[in-house]
């Protein structure tokens, strides 16, 4: 396959560059479309009670969701402003689509008790189609946001989906902003030119296309979240940037060989290409364990994801060659040095592991698990608007509500469904669970009651009141939904699916390393090694936005859980990324143990040879994962300093000492496999190609035959 691909872009070069540019327009046409279909909701498991009991609501309540304006001013009271409210609430009414605007002025709970902020709650009616909701919303948005006052906003129900994809839209435009020039200046520090600086970002650009494009084309079939767009793209640009680099830097040793930039393109993409095809593997085997979980939200970040990575590797493996033979002829061949001069700091840090280790793993190790402490008192939510910038409307709204009336207004009640049949004690009891509990009863004679929890919304009050409504239904037909339900259902589900989603990831990881190595202990202690790293980048993560601890310098607050979209995401993500680097050392390491047969120097030469290209490759990462913490959107906040940290924590720290300490303390045995299994690998496993000599350039990579 490679030979083939390779065959395509050199003998059709400007064909495949036409592809691309077709491609890219593509990507940034039609593929931004997908901002305009984000959702923010994410917790609905398919099948799980909440999620029946919602779609039940959503086909026989007359009532649909509910958008909320707040006003603030000196005194909401005053004859010249309550004759505006007055005013816009009647147009409202008016409005195709809304089903209900009480009277704040005669509503109890509307005004504050200091008389300084009132609500507005528009009821849309149930049924709507999406242009229909869309178009009342808008209406009565911008009516209510006509009253004169110093404070108006607008938001929540379908409104605060909208107004968080706008934001994403934007987050994701400024980090691209940012992180494109820094990547460059990387680059040109590695590179020394701007010709072959400029290439990875062309191929950059063609991943953050294929992002859109794959978020565009799922969005047809199913929900998208807000954060797949930014966690997407994040990775999309990261990896494209990764992929380049690594075929770059063979290109270039490749052309102190070849003076043919053609023979140097196969040489190439047969080599390094290899490595890109295997490694792109790992991070796709790794998103695997998303695809174990019934969640709509992480089966589709899961596909997503993998579309992204595809779409990389296939850049870096067509268009990066075809934009080679076009332009690479004046791209500078990597400089000849002597013998053992390259990577020189990186074999004398891993003499020192190699020498040192013991003392490297007792350490490193603890260090490690202390920072990965937090992690065992970790908790998940779904969260509020406190996740948002402070200048978004959506968190104006919260922070004036929260100022001027009594703790739990606005928060979503929780819903018990009393179907006919229900007991009447049962219900008298579910109704007693909260002293302020609002009843209707819909046209088919189902009761809905409204509880309101005390506290936040998805806190440890709200999820105790589903708990204790469910245990009190017995056998009665009550079903519990709403925000604190979700919340319940989404974490039985990843308690449940969690274990089977791991089991899958390293048992497929274990797989490919075999395949790679021919050894079971390497593997082994490949996955111990890399969850150490993993755990440590959690752990500082629950530190900071759980616990509150340095949160403010990120322009976020502790918030007392995370988001329940960022321990998933970025446990899935920094796996398969922590698998690319050891990929390479371990190939490294490996060709120079078959070369010379000495087990502790191809330790140190197998880091020499590689750990360059490691240290750019993680700090291209983590400037794009980082510039992505700019926008403060807290979920994606913990996603980017998760990401970050373990890609800087497993290159550095892992690969650098770890690794080293550990191979060497393995010896002989690291590669060892029973009988069987060394049959099977000589069978059916990949194997690197023969390394140069030690006095010719050894390529930055290897590369993987059958």
């Amino acid at each position: 396959m490679l030979d083939t691909l390779a065959r395509v872009a050199t003998r059709r070069p400007l064909t495949v560059i036409l592809f691309w540019t077709l491609f890219l327009l593509l990507g940034f046409g039609l593929g931004t479309g997908v901002f305009g279909r984000l959702s923010d909701e994410v917790p609905n498991v398919p099948g799980t009670e909440s999620q029946r009991a919602a779609a039940y609501l959503r086909h026989a309540d007359p009532d649909g969701d509910t958008v909320v304006g707040v006003i603030e001013g000196a005194r909401v009271s005053g004859p010249a402003l309550r004759g505006q409210v007055e005013r816009a609430v009647a147009e409202v009414r008016a409005v195709g689509g809304i089903a209900a605007v009480p009277d704040p002025y005669t509503t109890r709970g509307l005004v504050a008790a200091d008389g300084r902020a009132l609500l507005i709650p528009v009821t849309l009616k149930g049924g709507l189609d999406d242009a229909a909701e869309e178009r009342a919303v808008d209406a009565a948005a911008e009516r209510i946001r006509r009253i004169d006052a110093p404070e108006v906003h607008v938001s929540g129900g379908p409104l605060l989906g909208t107004q968080i994809g706008e934001r994403a839209q934007r987050d994701v435009r400024n980090a691209e902003l940012i992180s494109l020039p820094v990547v460059l200046a990387l680059l040109l520090v590695v590179f020394g030119g701007l010709r072959a600086a400029g290439l990875p970002l062309l191929v950059a650009v063609s991943g953050i296309a294929g992002a859109f494009l794959a978020l565009f084309g799922f969005s047809q079939v199913t929900g998208i979240s807000v954060y797949a767009i930014q966690v997407t793209t994040m990775l999309g640009l990261g990896l494209a940037v990764d992929y380049a680099l690594l075929m770059l830097v063979r290109f270039r040793e490749e052309r102190r060989h070849t003076p043919d930039v053609t023979e140097a393109v196969h040489r190439t993409v047969a080599a390094a290409g290899r490595t890109v095809l295997f490694s792109g593997l790992t991070v796709a085997v790794s998103l695997t364990g998303l695809l174990v979980f019934p969640s709509t939200f992480l089966r589709s970040m899961g596909l997503a994801v993998a579309a992204v990575v595809v779409v990389d590797m296939l850049a870096a493996l067509t268009l990066l060659p075809a934009l080679l033979v076009r332009f690479g002829g004046r791209i500078a061949p990597a400089k000849e040095r002597p013998a053992g001069e390259e990577g020189r700091p990186f074999a004398r840090l891993a003499r020192f592991a190699a020498r040192r280790r013991v003392a490297v793993l007792a350490v490193v190790v603890p260090v490690l698990l202390v920072l990965a402490l937090p992690v065992t008192g970790m908790r998940i939510a779904i969260g509020d608007a406190r996740q948002l910038p402070a200048h978004t409307e959506a968190r104006q709204l919260y922070d004036t509500v929260d100022a001027h009336f009594p703790p739990g207004t606005g928060v979503s009640p929780v819903l018990a469904v009393l179907r006919p049949g229900t007991d009447p004690a049962t219900a008298g009891r579910i109704r007693a669970l909260s002293p302020g509990a609002q009843s209707r009863t819909l046209p088919d004679g189902t009761e809905v009651v409204r509880l309101r929890p005390s506290g936040r919304v998805d806190g440890a009050s709200a999820t105790a009141l589903v708990e204790r409504v469910r245990e009190l239904r017995g056998t009665q037909p009550v079903q519990v939904t709403g925000t604190a339900a979700r919340l319940v259902d989404f974490r039985a589900m990843l308690a449940d699916r969690a274990p089977w989603a791991a089991l899958t990831v390293l048992a497929g990881i274990f797989v490919l390393l075999f395949a790679f190595t021919g050894s079971v202990l390497v593997p082994l202690r490949t996955i111990a090694t890399t969850l150490l790293s993993l755990g440590a980048a959690l752990g500082v993560v629950v530190w900071v936005f759980q616990d509150g601890h340095l949160a403010g310098l990120l322009g976020a607050e502790g918030l007392g859980a995370l988001s329940l979209t960022a321990p998933p995401l970025i446990v899935a993500i920094a796996f398969g990324l922590a698998m690319d680097y050891e990929l390479f050392i371990l190939a490294r390491m490996r060709e120079a143990r078959q070369l010379t047969g000495d087990d502790r120097e191809a330790v140190a030469d197998g880091l020499r040879r590689s750990g360059r290209v490691v240290t750019c490759a993680a700090l291209l990462l983590a400037v794009v994962f980082a510039a992505f913490m700019t926008g403060g959107f807290s979920p994606i906040l913990q996603i980017g300093l998760g990401l970050t940290l373990a890609v800087l924590i497993d290159a550095t720290v892992v690969r650098m000492l770890l690794v080293p300490a550990t191979m060497t303390l393995l010896g002989r045995y690291a590669w060892w496999a029973p009988a069987p299994l060394r049959r099977l690998h000589d069978r059916f496993g990949l194997r690197e190609a023969p390394g140069r000599p030690e006095g010719a350039s050894a390529p930055a990579h290897s590369a993987f035959m059958r």
